[in-house]
């Protein structure tokens, strides 16, 4: 697989994306103080089950064990995209947040990109729930907000080059649009293929789509898509 390091795409507006460094900071210090387990004995269960997206238990409106529910359990279509499964999992999110996000916060401003990050992790949630109804699993990660800012980028910047480590290893230089829009299709064809797999495909391809839509319209005035400002190849 493709590891995103480094994309050629400096911000126009900002010179720092603030509110994108502050949602990765967020995502580590909740995973860090409540789930990994160094200030909370079992704290990754005990998230999971009281802010993660439980489907059989929001038809039920009842927890899936008894005393983890906290919270109303429509609230979880927030929480849940704050939690993680495991360092593996946050690292990954985390690692296209902050290669891809900065580039969507300046083209939205940054209250607007919080605002779309969170639309995104609902959608995400909202398709997984519609998706497996019956499911007795938490659903816990930032996957579909993140898969709604790989989206936007898509639709801002396919032409853009991005360094990615192919197998782990190997730096490669890739245009945006062959790496993101591959790996749009793999959730796609995941959830088509129905492959038999803990990740939600349905929350990925439902982040995407969010993310799709809002980006058009949630854009700062003359933002361009797809690169339309860009010269022409040969243009001086």
């Amino acid at each position: 697989m493709f590891v995103p390091i480094y994309d050629y795409n400096p911000l126009r507006y900002y010179k720092t994306a603030w509110a994108t460094r502050a949602l990765i900071v967020l995502n580590v210090a909740i995973f860090l103080f409540f789930q990994s387990g160094i200030f909370i004995a079992d704290g990754m269960k005990l998230a999971a089950i009281t802010f993660g997206i439980t489907p059989d238990s929001i038809d039920k409106d009842i927890p899936i064990l008894p005393g983890y529910r906290f919270i109303p359990p429509e609230i979880t279509f927030v929480t849940y995209m704050f939690l993680h499964g495991g360092w593996i999992h946050l690292l990954g999110n985390m690692l296209f947040l902050w290669v891809f996000g900065d580039n969507v916060e300046d083209a939205m401003g940054r209250f607007r990109f919080i605002a779309f990050y969170v639309l995104c992790g609902v959608a995400g949630g909202l398709a997984h729930y519609l998706s497996m109804p019956g499911s007795t699993m938490p659903l816990v990660g930032a996957s579909g907000a993140v898969a709604g800012i790989i989206a936007a980028y898509l639709v801002l910047h396919p032409h853009v080059k991005v360094w990615v480590l192919a197998l782990g290893r190997i730096p490669v230089k890739l245009r945006a649009m062959w790496l993101l829009g591959f790996w749009a299709l793999l959730q796609i064809g995941s959830v088509l293929l129905d492959f038999d797999s803990p990740i939600s495909w349905w929350a990925h391809v439902g982040g995407l789509a969010m993310g799709a839509l809002l980006i058009v319209v949630l854009r700062r005035p003359g933002v361009p898509l797809f690169d339309r400002d860009l010269p022409a190849p040969g243009a001086s």
